[in-house]
């Protein structure tokens, strides 16, 4: 029997580990993939918003040469801390559902099962696209997660969406000689860009580098071209790929599965906020998830404290 299951091994799933160890805790950390598999799978090129100080957990340095750390920089971070804290992990193993039996969890995975008294979970939102639910969405030339520039050189792209990810994604590819068209739901670049590429993104709109076609949404997807329809009506474009970029879902039905209520058009699962306990006892939320699917307002360098609220609450019970 552990005092604590964490599910997922990302930055705040890591920092409940080392807020669990400082009590005297026995826990265990559970994950489906690599440690903090999620910035895996981020572009390679990819910078954080937030400088290092701020992606920091339990005051150990991030020391890197840059002012804003790179996806490499946050994978050498977070997996030197688990080496060097020995946290207690096991990777490459899925939770697949956690039921509640008196006053403990069995926690069942890919692998095994595990008895609990406590689980946290921080498994973010990487894993689940938000789908666009058009015809021709499930064609091989349209991808959901972006990696690097290069295969896209010389073909014609259409980026969906105008968030971080879908800007450095227009970017990068008409930088290395991609021919990008943007189609954008609203009137402009959001203002949740990052402040230093925002500029670069409206330069290379207003000069025709880069085509946007704002006010507009996506209606179909065939082979060689894409539809779509603004004030102008219908319309289509020429095209080789297609970069679906509109955001990522915690996984809903594994949380109502766990008995957690969601609440609202977010799905916002019910938890308190001083404590992390959602409405089943000893059963807690950390990081992005306690967003639904407002997932920009929980990042790092905010939901790091949630681990102290949890361990706290925990301790106290």
């Amino acid at each position: 029997m552990l005092d604590i299951i964490i599910v997922g091994g990302g930055p705040i799933g890591i920092a409940c580990a080392i807020e669990a160890e400082k009590k005297g805790f026995s826990y265990l950390i559970l994950e489906k993939g690599s440690i903090a598999n999620s910035l895996y799978n981020y572009p390679l090129y990819m910078r954080f918003f937030s400088t290092a100080e701020r992606l920091e957990i339990d005051e150990i340095p991030f020391i890197t040469s840059s002012p804003k750390p790179g996806r490499q920089d946050a994978l050498e971070y977070y997996q030197g801390i688990t080496r060097q804290r020995k946290l207690n992990i096991k990777l490459y193993e899925e939770v697949l559902m956690i039921q509640k039996d008196k006053n403990n969890f069995q926690v069942t995975t890919s692998k095994t099962g595990y008895l609990a008294k406590n689980v946290i979970i921080a498994t973010g939102f990487y894993d689940i696209p938000n789908l666009l639910h058009v015809k021709g969405e499930d064609l091989q030339k349209v991808h959901h997660y972006y990696t690097e520039p290069y295969p896209y050189a010389q073909q014609k792209v259409v980026v969906v969406g105008a968030s971080n990810s879908a800007v450095d994604a227009a970017l990068e590819i008409y930088r290395k000689g991609g021919e990008v068209s943007m189609i954008i739901r609203g009137a402009e670049i959001g203002n949740r860009v990052k402040y230093w590429v925002k500029p670069d993104i409206e330069n290379r709109i207003a000069e025709g580098s880069i085509k946007a076609y704002f006010n507009s949404e996506l209606t179909e997807i065939t082979e060689s071209a894409v539809k779509f329809k603004n004030e102008n009506g219908e319309q289509d474009i020429e095209n080789d790929f297609v970069l679906a970029l509109t955001g990522y879902l915690p996984d809903f039905q594994f949380l109502k599965n766990a008995g957690i209520i969601l609440e609202g058009d977010a799905d916002i699962p019910v938890h308190d906020d001083n404590t992390m306990e959602t409405n089943v006892k000893s059963l807690y939320l950390a990081g992005v998830v306690c967003g639904g699917r407002n997932t920009h307002l929980w990042f790092i360098e905010n939901s790091r404290i949630h681990a102290k609220k949890i361990i706290k609450h925990i301790t106290n019970s």
